[in-house]
């Protein structure tokens, strides 16, 4: 089986605006009504993992054809997924491949003012946290641990004796003692184990992503909670 044509283009952030609908909502109905099957919540749940045909989700959730589809028609009708892309079976029959709806969803009890406020609030921080993942990027490259150290070997004319040098980041050398000393042009490039091993455990951009997020976080709960949005 081969995709033959080529999937939708991914959300931009913009596109991604949080669904907030309150339980006293038309969409409400629709949304209860779809998510009430434990099949339907099986199948949404793959199709956030990776989008997938009928027949694929029909072998996956271990339930009929003609089950999936009734659930997908409803999960559809809900705004929960989407056709986003064509396949064809090895009968060359024509087939639909879905995903999960591109945009967070949030189920509230409360009237019209506070589903602005509170999409307005999730907006915030969805936005805080993409900024954050992009300053965490910049601090992944501007905080890694230096490169390995280079350890050049020099020979003086005629000896057989060698004289090594390290040099670390390029700064500093080695000379030979007495008279002129030609260099060998071997470099050899040895990994600082103690550095290779706390870049294992951390690495300098998800502890910032981690702690920048945490910080955001509670201070966005604050002012959620004095703004009384």
């Amino acid at each position: 089986m081969s995709r033959l044509l080529p999937s939708l283009p991914d959300a931009t952030p913009e596109d991604r605006e949080p669904r907030v609908v309150g339980v006293d909502d038309e969409d409400a109905d629709d949304l209860i009504a779809a998510l009430g099957s434990e099949t339907a919540r099986e199948i949404l749940t793959h199709l956030h993992d990776e989008p997938a045909t009928k027949s694929e989700l029909a072998a996956e959730v271990d339930t009929s054809l003609q089950n999936v589809q009734y659930h997908l028609s409803k999960l559809d009708g809900a705004d929960l997924v989407d056709v986003v892309d064509t396949t064809y079976s090895e009968k060359g029959r024509e087939m639909d491949v879905y995903a999960a709806a591109d945009e967070p969803l949030v189920l509230f009890a409360g009237g019209e003012e506070e589903s602005a406020g509170i999409k307005s609030a999730l907006m915030r921080l969805l936005g805080g946290y993409g900024l954050i993942g992009l300053a965490a990027v910049a601090a992944q490259r501007l905080l890694s641990v230096a490169g390995p150290t280079a350890r050049v070997t020099t020979t003086t004319g005629g000896d057989d004796a060698g004289v090594t040098a390290e040099q670390s980041g390029g700064d500093g050398g080695g000379a030979a003692d007495g008279g002129d000393a030609a260099v060998d042009g071997t470099v050899e490039y040895v990994v600082d184990p103690l550095a290779e091993y706390a870049v294992s455990l951390l690495e300098p951009g998800v502890v910032f992503f981690i702690g920048a997020a945490l910080v955001f976080t509670v201070a966005w709960a604050y002012w959620y909670r004095t703004s009384g949005a």
